[in-house]
């Protein structure tokens, strides 16, 4: 006989919850009962979610890479600029920085140094920092249909570069306490090497 699922409400704090937990403590370091416990659930309900704290870890990279996802949607959105969208989406990464301490990051890049030995994660992982890159050489290819950036190079290669050079850029925010490698990293690329 099948085990009765629990809502999607339920299965969702534990995603959110996981995320917190991952962010703050990597995935090796975020207990189960710690995540149960947060969102009030008993511990033998977790099978009821996930078959696996490796399924966990899967729902919880799945959930980070459509919220970038929806992030990157909504900034662009409103701008007729990509640039000026790309530059939005940044910011409010910067500003979430700010917000906690520098003390987060960025949830794939973190998971990304830990988890090496998971394939099934390491291929999430994968895939949610492909979609992010493609979100993003989606707008920079509009910005050179545009003649705002460079077209010389490919919008992916570009894409890759800026979010290679970012996430970089968040590991030296996280050791100086400070923005501003995050907005040196944009000021090069977008205001120097990716203009035309």
């Amino acid at each position: 006989m099948a085990r009765p699922r629990r809502s999607d409400d339920t299965r969702q704090m534990l995603v959110e919850e996981g995320a917190a937990g991952f962010l703050a403590n990597g995935y090796h370091g975020t207990g189960i009962k710690q995540v149960l416990d947060a969102v009030g659930v008993p511990k033998g309900s977790f099978y009821n979610y996930f078959d696996s704290k490796e399924s966990f870890g899967r729902a919880v990279i799945d959930h980070h890479s459509r919220c970038i996802q929806r992030n990157l949607a909504d900034a662009l959105g409103p701008a007729s600029d990509p640039i000026v969208g790309l530059r939005a989406f940044f910011g409010r990464l910067m500003g979430d920085f700010v917000a906690s301490e520098f003390t987060g990051g960025c949830l794939i890049a973190n998971l990304g140094g830990e988890l090496e030995g998971s394939e099934t994660l390491r291929e999430s992982l994968s895939s949610a920092f492909t979609a992010w890159r493609d979100g993003v050489a989606d707008a920079l290819r509009d910005a050179q249909g545009q003649g705002l950036i460079r077209d010389d190079i490919a919008a992916v290669e570009l894409a890759d570069l800026l979010i290679e050079a970012w996430e970089g850029a968040v590991i030296r925010m996280k050791i100086d306490h400070s923005i501003e490698p995050l907005r040196k990293c944009l000021r090069r690329l977008l205001d120097d090497y990716f203009l035309p």
